[in-house]
């Protein structure tokens, strides 16, 4: 589902919400890096994409020589292990640059920590979930409202499962905010977000993931989630995790799919990334339109 090439490359710039170590201990699990699943999925649906990699958590974190967040026609946040309230020089550096990209005009689009990101550098807050962990698929999204009528939404049901993994969840939406889709683990599973006249969006849930992305972080988080209730015993996360990956490799097997429940707008590509295919048609392309690079 690629959209229309602009006639001069559109330059996007993709955030690493995970340190060296969160990387490491994904790769070992047999995940890949974050960024590079990302950077991949909108070079697929924006081809020709000049595609740059921050990786902000880390303590030499820069942007590529000479760019400027100006220069860029939009950023994204991807996931990341690290939980906003907990502070740091890997948290804080990845909220200052997302507030760097709010007074620079340049659309962002964060999934799961991103959302959090954004929300914070814009003055909401972020807490660990009270009602726990939200694991494998967001059950049961639903579309406010405003999310009926918004641009991201746009080919998407009303009502929806995602491919999730979080802990914590935005807890007070910053001024002026738009909360554009909830369900009864999170009551702010999408958003939009205002801060210095420019708009982020943002989701709790993961589109951008492939269920092998998923199924890996199963893997690496591991124990916890049997002391958290949701897995017997080792064997039990290896048997869901294997079924995960052999899910990714046939989207068709109805039997994996009717045993854990994922429904199509899971399985069709098309329908899971179209919040991120939307972000790119209907705000990071407009945008760029009226910056005159197009």
């Amino acid at each position: 589902m690629p959209i229309s090439v602009p006639k001069s490359p559109a330059r996007i710039l993709v955030i690493e919400g995970n340190n060296a170590e969160g990387r490491a201990e994904q790769i070992a699990a047999g995940g890949g890096v974050a960024s590079e699943g990302y950077a991949k999925l909108i070079g697929g649906l924006l081809p020709g994409a000049e595609i740059d990699v921050c990786y902000a958590a880390d303590p030499d974190a820069t942007l590529p020589k000479g760019a400027a967040l100006e220069d860029y026609d939009g950023a994204v946040f991807t996931g990341s292990a690290l939980h906003v309230y907990q502070g740091g020089p890997s948290v804080n550096q990845q909220i200052e640059l997302a507030r760097r990209l709010f007074a620079a005009g340049t659309p962002a689009f964060g999934s799961c920590w991103g959302l959090q990101v954004l929300t914070v550098a814009a003055g909401g807050s972020v807490r660990r979930n009270p009602k726990g962990r939200e694991l494998g698929f967001g059950r049961g999204i639903r579309l406010t409202e405003a999310g009926r009528k918004h641009p991201m939404y746009i080919g998407k049901p009303d009502v929806f499962n995602a491919p999730t993994v979080h802990l914590d969840e935005v807890e007070t939406p910053p001024p002026g905010s738009v909360v554009l889709a909830t369900n009864a683990v999170s009551a702010v599973q999408s958003a939009e977000i205002h801060c210095n006249g420019t708009v982020a969006w943002g989701v709790q849930y993961h589109p951008e993931y492939p269920l092998r992305e998923i199924a890996a972080i199963v893997r690496r988080i591991g124990k916890r989630l049997i002391e958290e209730g949701f897995f017997l015993d080792e064997g039990d996360i290896t048997n869901f995790a294997g079924d995960l990956d052999a899910l990714d490799r046939n989207p068709a097997d109805k039997r994996l799919a009717w045993r854990h429940g994922i429904s199509n707008n899971v399985l069709d590509m098309r329908l899971r990334v179209s919040e991120v295919a939307n972000w790119i048609e209907y705000h990071v392309l407009p945008k760029r339109a009226k910056r005159g690079r197009n």
